[in-house]
């Protein structure tokens, strides 16, 4: 009797263990389409960069959906806080094409949350049945969208104070870099945007396809195991902010070229670094609109000859990881963990005592 109550406890435990693994629902075939079709929509003004660019990269490049850059009007998007991309249609002209919607709609983090037409957008887009990922404070947009009552959710820890208190009803969780429950999926901070995008492809094409992308990303776990709280300025991180804004003797400007098929992935991840030293300005640079290696169509900034931007690698996260070194030489530790914080990343091959000194509150 006893051996059976141990057995039975411990396939209890395997099944909750399994059941909270965090892995995303398999995709299921809607409207005999062949492949999914993704939306990752963008506001014109100023969206994320990384938020954006990563999902689409990722995706685009997974061969696994038929994935679109959208931006709420026509022209270009103003990506923040670095670079120019051309979308491949509106929501107007997505809704045209999809009249029965996305499978998939990715909200990044945009310049403002209560946007009327995005917010009509979103909550069209699940009212179809599609799944709504909120990257990093895309959440926002969700939560104004009414799509949080009573959700498990996440987001980046920055904007923990405000959701507690304009979205009450919704379940915070910590520690998660990515959360999903039902149709509605959430990340944390920044770089949650790659291991999350990989997690979309296996849910879309099946593991091996996206332990074959994460390999050529560099990126050994793409779970949703996250130690968010190790993440904060801290005094000495906002006096290291505020004392490079204000040093404007100091700011540099450096341009990275746009060559046709670059890596948008490792570009973004980079220029985001580079651009939260709160010293840096980044542009492309380029004498045409270029194409990344996933399609997206880059527009070049000026032609002004800028030094180029230290820091490239073989894969997505070694130039991350080289940018943040650089960036430590140049402008010291301090500004490298300002960075690091915002990006909620701790480099993978880092020891735990250098990680958790991107607790600012604890350098």
């Amino acid at each position: 009797m006893h051996a059976f109550l141990l057995f039975l406890i411990l396939l209890l435990c395997t099944h909750a263990a399994q059941a909270d693994d965090g892995a995303l629902a398999p995709y299921q075939p809607r409207f005999g389409r062949e492949r999914p079709v993704i939306a990752v929509v963008a506001q014109n003004r100023m969206t994320e960069l990384a938020d954006y660019v990563v999902p689409l990269g990722v995706l685009r490049r997974s061969g696994a959906a038929e994935v679109l850059a959208l931006a709420s009007e026509p022209g270009p998007v103003q990506l923040m806080p670095a670079l120019r991309l051309q979308p491949q249609a509106t929501l107007e002209e997505f809704t045209q094409r999809y009249p029965q919607g996305a499978d998939y709609l990715i909200v990044p983090a945009v310049h403002d949350s209560q946007d009327p037409a995005l917010l009509a957008f979103v909550q069209a887009q699940a009212a179809r049945g599609a799944t709504v990922v909120g990257v990093c404070d895309g959440v926002l947009v969700l939560g104004n969208a009414g799509l949080l009552h009573g959700r498990r959710a996440t987001g980046h820890w920055y904007s923990r104070k405000q959701r507690l208190a304009e979205y009450p009803d919704a379940h915070w969780e910590e520690n998660r870099r990515y959360v999903a429950d039902g149709r509605m999926i959430t990340t944390s901070g920044v770089t949650a945007a790659l291991p999350l995008s990989l997690a979309l492809v296996e849910a879309i094409a099946g593991k091996p396809r996206a332990a074959t992308l994460a390999r050529e990303f560099g990126v050994q776990d793409w779970s949703p195991r996250h130690d968010s709280q190790r993440f904060r300025l801290g005094a000495s991180g906002y006096l290291t902010a505020a004392g490079n804004y204000l040093a404007l003797w100091n700011h540099e400007v450096f341009s990275v070229p746009l060559k046709q098929g670059f890596d948008e992935v490792s570009l973004a991840l980079a220029v985001d670094a580079w651009a939260r030293t709160f010293k840096t300005e980044v542009q492309g640079n380029a004498a045409h609109p270029v194409s990344s290696a996933g399609g997206l169509l880059f527009l070049p900034d000026s032609p002004d000859d800028h030094p180029a931007l230290p820091g490239a690698g073989t894969t997505a996260i070694a130039t991350l990881d080289n940018a943040l070194d650089a960036i430590a030489r140049r402008y010291g530790e301090s500004t490298r963990r300002v960075v690091t914080a915002q990006l909620e990343y701790a480099p993978p091959e880092r020891s735990d005592r250098l990680a958790r000194r991107n607790n600012m509150d604890n350098p």
